[in-house]
């Protein structure tokens, strides 16, 4: 018999023990995975909806209804999310999460024409809906 084929099969043998031999404490534990996981892949989903919706918006891909349609059934979707993310947290015992205290409106009179008065971002062009926001736009006549 050729020792070479001896050797190939004792290598063989080798490796299928030792990989039996294995015993499971020996094994890393793995990585928790988090509750939350699954929803902040879809809210960043969302987010990355919303911009993309916004930009086709912008450069006239989009109707107003369209976007204003899309917009909205977005921002229940991010809702719903986020209600779930506040149910899971609340099972758990953690902090639901707070949002951030909406940003107050600038005066009416100091409103620059293409400036949303609620948060301040500026446009080309006219809009009836803030694009950053989505709060109604103060009308130029």
């Amino acid at each position: 018999m050729d020792p070479s084929l001896i050797v190939g099969a004792l290598m063989g043998a080798g490796m299928i023990g030792f990989l039996l031999l294995i015993r499971f404490k020996d094994l890393p534990q793995p990585t928790p995975v988090s509750p939350f996981r699954h929803l902040d892949e879809r809210k960043a989903s969302i987010y990355e909806n919303l911009r993309d919706l916004q930009f086709e918006y912008r450069v006239d891909k989009l109707s107003d209804h369209d976007y204003q349609t899309t917009k909205l059934e977005l921002q229940k979707e991010l809702a719903r999310v986020l209600a779930e993310t506040d149910r899971i947290k609340a099972e758990m015992g953690m902090q639901p999460t707070v949002a951030a205290a909406p940003a107050k409106a600038a005066p009416v009179s100091a409103v620059k024409p293409n400036t949303c008065p609620s948060c301040g971002a500026s446009f080309e062009k006219s809009l009836k809906f803030c694009g950053e926001c989505g709060k109604p736009m103060e009308v130029t006549q």
